[in-house]
C-alpha cells in the first residue's frame, strides 16, 4: 500500500525493543508510516514470544505478542557475534533512529549506545526506556511496571484507607512510558529537521509515573496534602441487583443534594455543605449510597443520575466494551489474517488522523521472517554461524 502521505513515511527504525513499553511505542510508530526493523535474537526473539514458557512455532507467535508488533519487520542478528554487531552498525549508517527498552547501560556495552552510533550516523536518534532512569542509585535495577507502581507512589493511594493495597491490573506504566518515548522520537525528528543532528531521547516507567501525578505532586509539594481522586467523598463505584455502577460527584454548584435527588433519598447537602464536611462523613456517605445502589438495577440508576447531569457509568468487563458499538465506531478494532492463528482481531490506534489511517501492512512478524529482505536492502552479508573446531 502507498503510504507517501504518512509522517513518519520514509523512516527508519532499528527496533531493540522487548516485551511492551518499547513494542507499544515502535508500534504507533510504525502505525505513523515508519519502517520499522525489529533486531531478534536468534532462536528465542522478544520476550513476549516465549509469553507462555513455550518454545513452539504457535507459541512463540501468540496474540500477546500479535498486539504490539503490527507493522514491523524482523530480523535475526546475534549482537554478540562481532559479524552480527558489524551488520547492525552497518545499517545505523542508513538509519534514523534506534530504540531499545534494556536497562541502562546495555546498549553501551553492545557497542550501540549514542556516543558510538553518532560518530557513524550524525542524524541518528537513540530513543532509550529504562525503569528508573540512566544514572542514580536505581539506575540497575531492572524496570517493570508493577516495580514502577510501587516506588512511585501510585500503588500506596486507594480509594479508602480500608483497601488493602494492589496492583493495578493492566499494564499502566509501561504504557504510559511508551508513549512518552514516542512524544520524545516524534520531538527530536521535529528538532533534526531544524538541526540536521540527531540526539538522545530517554524515558523511563518512574518518571512517567511521576509526571503522571503532576496535580497530586503540586499539591503534596506546596500544601503537604493529599491529593487522591479515588477518595473523593461524592465519588465511588457501588453494586446494585445486576452489576455495578460508577459516578463522580464534582463538576456541579451542588452534586450532593443531586446525588441525593437521583437516589430518590433525603437531602443531605442542608448537612453536609461543604467538601470539607464531606470528606469528615465520607463513610456515612459512602455506605448511605451503598445501601441504596444495591436496591435497584445497573439501567435503573444510570438512567436516574443522568437525569440529573451526574457523570456516571457502568462498571463492565473488558469483553463488554470490546463488543460495544462506540469501540467499532471509533475504529479501535483491526482484523488481520495471521498465518498461524488466522483471523485475529487486534486494538487499532487511539491516535486518529484524517490523511493516514491506521492499516495492517505486516501482520506481526514470523521469528526472523525478513532477515534476508532487509539484509539485501541494506547489501549486508549475513552472520555466517560459527563452526566448530
Amino acid at each position: 500500500m502507498d503510504i507517501e502521505g504518512y509522517p513518519l513515511s520514509g523512516i527508519r527504525i532499528l527496533d531493540f525493543t522487548q516485551v511492551m513499553m518499547g513494542p507499544c511505542a515502535t508500534q504507533m510508530l510504525a502505525d505513523f508510516g515508519a519502517d520499522v526493523i525489529k533486531i531478534e535474537r536468534p532462536g528465542s526473539g522478544d520476550l513476549s514470544r516465549n509469553f507462555f514458557g513455550e518454545t513452539s512455532t504457535e507459541a512463540m507467535n501468540n496474540v500477546v505478542y500479535a498486539s504490539l508488533n503490527r507493522n514491523k519487520r524482523s530480523v535475526e542478528i546475534d549482537t554478540k557475534n562481532p559479524v552480527g554487531r558489524q551488520m547492525v552498525l552497518d545499517m545505523v549508517r542508513d538509519a534514523d533512529v534506534v530504540i531499545d527498552n534494556f536497562r541502562a547501560g546495555v546498549m553501551d556495552r553492545l557497542g550501540f549506545g549514542y556516543d558510538a552510533l553518532k560518530q557513524i550516523n550524525p542524524r541518528i536518534i537513540c530513543a532509550s526506556g529504562s525503569g528508573f532512569g540512566e544514572v542514580g542509585p536505581y539506575s540497575h535495577k531492572g524496570g517493570q511496571d508493577v516495580l514502577a507502581q510501587a516506588m512511585s507512589g501510585v500503588m500506596e493511594k486507594t480509594a479508602d484507607p480500608s483497601i488493602p493495597k494492589s496492583i493495578y491490573p493492566t499494564t499502566l506504566c509501561d504504557y504510559t512510558a511508551g508513549m512518552h518515548l514516542v512524544q520524545g522520537v516524534m520531538a527530536a525528528l521535529l528538532a533534526r529537521t531544524k538541526t540536521g543532528r540527531g540526539q538522545k531521547v530517554t524515558v523511563s516507567l518512574y518518571d512517567s509515573m511521576l509526571a503522571m501525578q503532576m496535580q497530586e505532586a503540586a499539591q503534596w509539594k506546596h500544601h503537604g496534602e493529599v491529593l487522591n481522586w479515588a477518595a473523593m467523598p461524592l465519588t465511588g463505584a457501588f453494586d446494585t441487583t445486576d452489576g455495578a455502577i460508577v459516578f463522580v460527584g464534582a463538576f456541579k454548584s451542588n452534586p450532593l443534594r443531586d446525588i441525593c435527588m437521583a437516589l430518590e433519598i433525603d437531602d443531605l447537602s442542608p448537612t453536609y455543605p461543604t467538601l470539607r464536611e464531606q470528606r469528615a462523613n465520607k463513610p456515612f456517605l459512602q455506605d448511605t449510597f451503598r445501601k441504596r445502589i444495591a436496591t435497584n438495577s445497573t439501567a435503573y440508576w444510570l438512567e436516574r443520575l443522568e437525569a440529573q447531569d451526574l457523570l456516571c457509568a457502568p462498571v463492565r468487563p473488558l469483553g463488554e466494551a470490546l463488543d460495544d458499538q462506540q469501540t467499532a465506531i471509533n475504529g479501535m478494532l483491526l482484523d488481520l489474517q495471521h498465518p498461524i492463528h488466522g483471523k485475529i482481531t487486534l486494538l487499532g490506534s487511539p491516535v486518529h488522523l484524517s490523511e493516514a489511517p491506521v492499516v495492517i501492512r505486516h501482520v506481526p512478524p514470523m521469528l526472523g521472517e525478513h532477515t534476508e529482505a532487509v539484509i539485501d536492502e541494506f547489501g549486508l552479508a549475513p552472520a555466517k554461524p560459527k563452526t566448530a573446531t
